[in-house]
């Protein structure tokens, strides 16, 4: 018998057990996912702590429990972040500037659900529904990005990175613990603010000066939703891992949430610099630096930090763009060029130091970078991450809200959890 090559490959890999093996004629169809091709589809998560650093599952544990024991329940003036109020409520507190932002409280939401702390998530989520959402007019369903800590209502304005997590955490919250009445039907809550995100401008009592959440022509999420501020956006809210899922999930615009992911993924190749991997504040939608509403926002600052969190979970998650891991290089590169323990907190992006500040929040970004990236030195940001003190004092909350989501994330316990009635299957933004 003439027994060509591919015959030959079919009975040698039965023979030696490898009886799962596939040609790639005939492996995976176009609309199932590649093999390796993310958490999304393998359900496996990485811990860095464990494959790099040799930790024990106990130690991680231990590391992971103790700090959101200080942040929920630790010393009021020094540690805690989490205060819970009567009744059935808490709020996430910005320490130095003594307010609640819809970013810490969808930040406490997310840690309080991939934790499976039902408790504190449905807390922190009915302040915020209760306090800050708008029930009516041309804002509403939209959240104000900051109250005091009684709920009054400081500026009415939403911030769109609060929106998207709010999203995420209650689509997750569905899918984990199931769905209940009212506010707590996590599922219906989540297309609310989804719809309000595509779809504010059409209310028939919107001003227009009230803007939709992402600019539909460009596919992208606009900094501020007003007319004032939505001709721009900010590189850390773009979340093409989150529009993948919506895609899924949303009960419409499926396509647009597709289109929204490509489009953020091609957005950071321009907005990054191609040498140090850093972003700046805020950027005009083809990705050049802006310094609108502020002048140091054409530099790597406080929100730009995030980028690298964005990017990496991104990859993590769905593997779609190569380019991303090189990003992740390029960005460690320069910080351990810098110094591993000691580079600084702000630069412009050609990497010319503006503070020396060694901050624990961008360690935490940094660290997170090490899940996607292969860069010969990502070791050494995960050793910095779980070595570095755990925020605490006036400064605490945006450090330990990141610190926090970095141990998550690098520990493997920042998951994805799909709705039954949506199974994981199928490359549906291709």
């Amino acid at each position: 018998m003439q027994m060509n090559l591919k015959h030959f490959l079919i009975i040698f890999f039965i023979l030696t057990g490898f009886g799962e093996f596939q040609f790639p004629e005939t492996g995976y169809p176009s609309d199932t996912p590649e093999p390796g091709g993310g958490s999304y589809y393998t359900g496996k998560y990485i811990n860095l702590f464990a494959e790099l650093l040799h930790k024990t599952d106990s130690e991680v544990n231990s590391k992971i429990d103790s700090t959101f024991n200080l942040y929920f329940y630790g010393d009021n003036k020094t540690q805690r972040l989490y205060y819970p109020v009567e009744p059935g409520m808490a709020y996430i507190e910005d320490i130095n500037n003594r307010d609640v932002r819809t970013e810490g409280m969808s930040y406490g939401m997310m840690i309080s659900v991939q934790l499976n702390k039902k408790t504190e998530f449905d807390r922190i989520w009915n302040w915020a529904k209760t306090f800050m959402q708008h029930k009516s007019g041309a804002r509403k369903n939209y959240f104000a990005w900051h109250c005091d800590t009684s709920g009054n209502v400081l500026d009415s304005t939403a911030a769109s990175d609060g929106e998207q997590w709010l999203v995420m955490a209650l689509f997750f919250a569905s899918a984990r613990w199931g769905d209940g009445v009212g506010i707590y039907n996590y599922c219906t809550e989540a297309q609310k603010i989804l719809d309000a995100m595509l779809h504010q401008e059409s209310r028939p009592e919107n001003d227009r000066k009230i803007k939709n959440m992402f600019n539909t022509e460009m596919k992208q999420v606009v900094f501020v939703p007003d007319s004032e501020a939505c001709g721009f956006t900010d590189p850390s809210y773009h979340l093409p891992h989150f529009y993948e899922l919506w895609a899924r999930w949303a009960d419409k615009d499926n396509k647009f949430w597709c289109n929204a992911a490509a489009e953020s993924r091609r957005f950071f190749k321009t907005a990054v610099d191609s040498v140090t991997g850093l972003a700046p504040d805020y950027a005009n939608f083809n990705g050049s630096p802006t310094f609108r509403w502020n002048t140091g926002a054409v530099n790597f600052r406080y929100d730009a930090w995030r980028v690298a969190m964005n990017i990496a979970i991104d990859y993590l998650w769905f593997a779609k763009d190569p380019w991303e891991v090189l990003e992740l290089n390029n960005l460690q590169k320069f910080f351990y060029s810098e110094g591993i323990e000691n580079y600084g907190t702000l630069f412009t992006l050609k990497g010319k130091v503006l503070d020396e500040t060694h901050s624990t929040g961008l360690v935490a970004m940094n660290g997170v970078a090490s899940v996607s990236s292969d860069y010969e030195n990502r070791i050494d940001f995960v050793k910095e991450l779980w070595s570095i003190s755990v925020p605490s004092g006036e400064f605490r909350y945006y450090d330990g809200m990141l610190y926090m989501l970095g141990l998550l994330q690098v520990s493997g316990n920042f998951k994805v959890y799909s709705p039954a009635d949506k199974p994981v299957t199928g490359n549906l933004c291709n």
